[in-house]
């Protein structure tokens, strides 16, 4: 992969300087500067969304037939595993995420775009059944510009989720990764822009315009030529997208926070349910939207089992991500952590006793990193705002309860409702608990599993529609019905 150049973003097919202010990227490892990018500008978000409606628009691209775009979909994939290593690399030094953790979302990066590739080929539009002398079809199109919003904790998978079902659906794309970490987005956006150079298409069909929320996401949302936003971020963020969009009549899909329940029911298996809960809120440092970070124990094995796992979680391995032994890589930016921190002393003033962590790790080793232990936290309420509000880190806060109506009225007892967890032998309490708890996504007896063919999205404030699927495609088009008269007898009424 060409190296990136140290000040050049992509908008409307070129890459060159960005007119927006500059962006320092960080390595959250230990605090030493990377690069320096230019932001775009609004001035920039105008000129790749002209640039995105014009190539959208040649029949270069719009007409191309199905599997002739998938060619183009599979060869992103194939670019994006050719170079693994080195977007994972990029990763890890712009996110602090474990080499292991970032390789595995460059490969996932790349099966996305080979299943929307897969999934456009086999795509079918419908006849519907006719009511008349006439044979009705719903067949789809392409809606134009799209806008992509990204958070900063899992970029090119995330990229993908977006990126490659609007191109499949025939769109242009204008993508926005988060501030604090533009470069592995701009080297997707490298690997797009060869594949389709390569296939002599327009590369002004994907922009990367890295920047603040506040300006380059602003200018991307409301600009009259996007005609579809997806956004994956924070709720607030969220509610103000979906009024711009409602405004604007388009439509948005919105993947937003979440304070997700585990359960460990007295039946569980207790090894596999220590293990799954503190995987399911420590891997990426508990910087997941999906992180199971409410733990419910059944009252009958809560002192036990909290114990064992107060014991086992204070043996985890922090350090930075190029460690292979690395469980608990430093979090994205020091200010995230300072945030983090402040959710923890605030635990303490509400009355939670931290049972481990709690604190970031002594050493010299840490003292320029963005670290901070991982954190088991009891005796609060579930009204304590530790209990609800999302806090992005590796703090776990633990909950007895006492039966399924008390444990149902806690997990659902949030503003979230994103995903589940649920560790217990019995399978017909697990349909049962599975299908009472509000989330769009429940794990039985694993957790933070995913499928590109398995629909992921959220209840109440998680979020609005859904991403991946065998429908991914259709959600980035929009849908027209086709009406063929077969009757030669003219209609009726001028008789």
């Amino acid at each position: 992969m060409p190296r990136i150049p140290a000040d050049e973003i992509l908008i409307a097919g070129e890459f060159r300087r960005g007119a927006g202010g500059p962006i320092r990227t960080v390595n959250p490892a230990d605090g030493t500067l990377i690069t320096t990018v230019h932001a775009a500008s609004p001035a920039d978000v105008d000129e790749a969304a002209g640039a995105a409606a014009e190539a959208a628009a040649l029949h270069t691209w719009r007409d191309l037939l199905p599997h002739q775009r998938a060619r183009v979909l599979y060869r992103i994939g194939d670019l994006i595993e050719e170079h693994a290593a080195e977007l994972s690399a990029l990763q890890t030094a712009d996110t602090g995420k474990t080499l292991t953790e970032t390789r595995a979302l460059a490969l996932s990066a790349a099966g996305t775009f080979r299943y929307t590739a897969a999934a456009l080929e086999t795509a079918e539009d419908s006849l519907t059944p006719a009511r008349g002398p006439y044979i009705t079809m719903s067949v789809y199109e392409p809606i134009g510009v799209v806008g992509a919003i990204n958070p900063w904790n899992s970029p090119i998978a995330s990229d993908a989720q977006k990126v490659a079902p609007a191109l499949a659906g025939g769109n242009a794309v204008l993508l926005k990764p988060a501030e604090w970490t533009p470069l592995v987005s701009l080297a997707f956006g490298r690997l797009v822009h060869q594949a389709l150079t390569e296939a002599g298409l327009p590369t002004a069909l994907l922009s990367v315009l890295p920047g603040k929320g506040s300006v380059v996401g602003d200018a991307i949302v409301t600009h009259p030529l996007v005609r579809r936003i997806g956004f994956t971020g924070g709720t607030t963020t969220g509610r103000s997208i979906a009024h711009a969009a409602a405004g604007k009549l388009v439509p948005a899909s919105l993947e937003l926070g979440g304070k997700s329940p585990t359960i460990v029911r007295e039946d569980a298996d207790v090894e596999q349910a220590l293990a799954g809960v503190m995987f399911g809120v420590f891997s990426s440092s508990g910087q997941s939207c999906i992180a199971g970070s409410r733990l419910f124990v059944h009252r009958s094995l809560y002192d036990s089992f909290l114990g064992e796992l107060v014991e086992r979680v204070g043996k985890l391995r922090v350090g930075p991500g190029t460690d292979p032994g690395t469980q608990l890589a430093p979090l994205v930016h020091h200010r995230h952590r300072d945030a983090v921190a402040a959710y923890v002393d605030l635990a303490r003033a509400e009355g939670g006793r931290v049972l481990c962590g709690g604190t970031v790790p002594e050493g010299p080793e840490y003292s320029a990193g963005a670290y901070y232990l991982p954190t088991v936290i009891d005796h609060l309420p579930n009204s304590a705002r530790v209990c609800q509000e999302e806090i992005f880190g590796p703090v776990l806060v633990a909950l007895p309860y006492d039966d399924e109506d008390d444990l149902v009225r806690q997990a659902n007892d949030s503003a979230y409702g994103l995903a589940c967890g649920i560790w217990t032998r019995d399978a017909r309490a697990a349909w049962r608990l599975a299908r009472r708890i509000d989330a769009g996504t429940v794990w039985i007896n694993t957790y933070k599993q995913f499928s590109i063919s398995t629909p992921f999205g959220g209840m109440k404030d998680s979020g609005l529609g859904t991403e991946k699927g065998r429908d991914l495609i259709r959600a980035y088009q929009r849908q027209k019905s086709l009406y063929w008269g077969t009757d030669a007898t003219p209609l009726p009424w001028a008789n």
